[in-house]
């Protein structure tokens, strides 16, 4: 039993990171129009309550996050990320969040410690 809760520890759980992710980008941006002054106030308010969430879930991983608020004019944005890590412990997840009047796009990248 130890040992499945140790394995448990060390698998980065997508679903519950997307859900803490979405919970708090609603929480920050729910139904505000976007606004370019505003924007790194919201990126710095979904970062902190992100890593504080992470955190508390008390796993062996280092957090990366990325944060893009974009306001929706039919302008394009295109990215790419290239990994070379563990495949096993390591991985990724995006969430992609919008409402009338901007995109909110955020990664989060979790890297196992070797413990």
């Amino acid at each position: 039993m130890a040992q499945e809760d140790d394995e448990e520890d060390l698998v980065f759980n997508v679903e519950e990171v997307q859900k803490i992710v979405r919970d708090n980008i609603e929480l920050c941006l729910g139904g505000n129009t976007y606004s370019h002054s505003r924007t790194p106030q919201w990126i710095t308010i979904i970062t902190e309550k992100t890593l504080a969430r992470l955190n508390k879930l008390n796993k062996p991983f280092k957090y990366i996050l990325r944060i893009t608020i974009t306001q929706k004019n039919g302008s394009g944005l295109h990215t790419a990320a290239a990994y070379y890590w563990d495949t096993a412990t390591d991985s990724t997840c995006t969430v992609r969040w919008e409402n009338k009047f901007m995109y909110c796009i955020i990664n989060v990248w979790g890297l196992a410690l070797q413990i």
